[in-house]
């Protein structure tokens, strides 16, 4: 590889470093050409780029970037080197554990993974990163996290509301069926006033005496 064409694979791997924010340093030395070609299908079909590179490009192109930032994954810069590219900070793990799986191998190791500004070093963190939430999961949670105390509001509104209704149910059946028995009550008759008898008009008074004295004074004279 001549000198331009190394400066070439820098400048490209620099454009990538810098493109994402997350990507794995992988050991691929033990697979063959056609896994070697497998796994790119699969990196491919994932949305996942993944470049082969030699170890002090990688490292001069990370250098020029930011030494220091990324200066937690330089020692995992041996052997043959295999990058892996996502937005998905999970997915290149969930490719690399299936394709372990389907292979019956131990091929890829994670040599380590640049997560968002953390490092992530040794083939036992893998299960940990296949673990990991992506942004629209951590956001789909923030948002449940809102949402349940309204949901629990309105719940607990909507249970009143049917014990409401359902004691309401329960006073209203008793009481519809004691209306219902009851004996309808007969109107008290009207007492009768006892009839006031009048009583019978005194005979007039007998004329008085002295008509007769009249009588008497008419008499002739002797």
């Amino acid at each position: 590889m001549t000198k331009q064409e190394k400066n070439d694979v820098i400048e490209v791997l620099k454009g990538k470093f810098a493109q994402y924010n997350n990507f794995y340093i992988t050991d691929t030395e033990s697979l063959t050409v056609a896994q070697v070609g497998k796994l790119r299908n699969h990196c491919f079909n994932k949305q996942v780029e993944m470049k082969v590179a030699k170890n002090t490009l990688i490292r001069k192109a990370l250098e020029s970037l930011d030494a220091e930032k990324y200066s937690g994954v330089f020692d995992s810069l041996h052997q043959v080197t295999a990058l892996m590219f996502s937005e998905n900070p999970k997915e290149p793990a969930m490719i690399i554990s299936s394709f372990r799986k389907e292979n019956n191998n131990e091929r890829p190791l994670l040599k380590a993974a640049f997560i968002n500004g953390d490092v992530f070093v040794g083939n036992d963190q893998l299960k940990a990163l296949t673990q990991i939430k992506t942004k629209n999961e951590l956001i789909g949670e923030v948002i449940g996290l809102l949402q349940s105390p309204i949901q629990r509001v309105l719940g607990a509104l909507q249970n009143k509301d049917a014990a409401k209704e359902v004691v309401a149910e329960e006073v209203a059946a008793p009481v519809a069926e004691v209306v219902a028995e009851a004996p309808a009550v007969e109107a008290a008759p009207v007492a009768e006033a006892p009839a006031t008898e009048t009583p019978a008009a005194e005979a007039a008074p007998e004329a008085p005496a002295a008509e007769e004295a009249k009588g008497e004074d008419e008499a002739p004279q002797a």
